[in-house]
């Protein structure tokens, strides 16, 4: 395992757009591993946001999806590389215009890697 360490990101986990709009996550049938009753979320899983109320040149320009890139954590589900508290997620609107990063404000505390 590299040096990267944090908590695992689960179903319950607290992640909103540097906007105030709240990102859930629909889950990928490989997320088979679980904290508790809740799947452990993966770069495989699709990263939706709702809320969003950014506003550009006074044209609404809402965050809609998160790219999360891989933590080097070495730990995966089923070869899919897991989410961590630590991950970098990138906000984008309908365009794919980088908005600004994913904030995980709570996770699983009771998991962590590193």
């Amino acid at each position: 395992m590299s040096g990267t360490s944090g908590n695992l990101i689960g179903a319950d986990a607290v992640i909103s757009c540097p906007h105030g709009g709240r990102v859930t996550a629909a889950h990928a049938p490989s997320s088979a591993v679980r904290i508790g009753d809740r799947a452990v979320a993966t770069t495989a899983d699709t990263y939706t946001v709702v809320g969003c109320t950014h506003i550009v040149n006074g044209i609404p320009q809402p965050c809609v999806s998160v790219r999360f890139t891989a933590s080097d954590s070495g730990v995966t589900v089923a070869g899919v590389p897991v989410l961590l508290d630590t991950s970098a997620g990138q906000c984008f609107s309908a365009a794919l215009v980088p908005q600004g990063p994913a904030v995980v404000t709570s996770a699983q505390r009771g998991v962590s890697v590193g």
